[in-house]
């Protein structure tokens, strides 16, 4: 069949060529799918990311704008606390002055 050696020898190395082609495109190609999969998922913990900050943003937002109605809402309880301690203290005096005209 074969007349030489060399002929057998070009026929082994043919073989291993076409293997090693094989194996390395099979390789290329789970490669290549692994790196897309990988930037998929990238994609998406970027878009959750923004996603964060934008909320945070938001939040910051709401307790700046909020701030200024916790002040105005601090200054009223302030100043009804002072009211009801006023009064329950002209309602003291009042009691005290009763018992003692009694």
């Amino acid at each position: 069949m074969f007349s030489t050696s060399g002929d057998v020898l070009n026929l082994v190395l043919a073989v291993c060529v076409t293997l090693l082609t094989a194996f390395l495109c099979t390789a290329l190609f789970y490669l290549i799918s692994s790196v897309s999969k990988a930037h998929k998922v990238i994609k998406k913990i970027e878009a959750g990311v923004v996603k964060a900050e934008e909320v945070v943003g938001m939040l910051r937002e709401k307790i700046k704008s909020g701030g200024a109605y916790l002040m105005l809402f601090s200054e009223v309880a302030k100043k009804a606390m002072e009211y009801f301690f006023d009064k329950s203290r002209e309602n003291k005096e009042e009691k005290s002055k009763a018992k003692k005209k009694k």
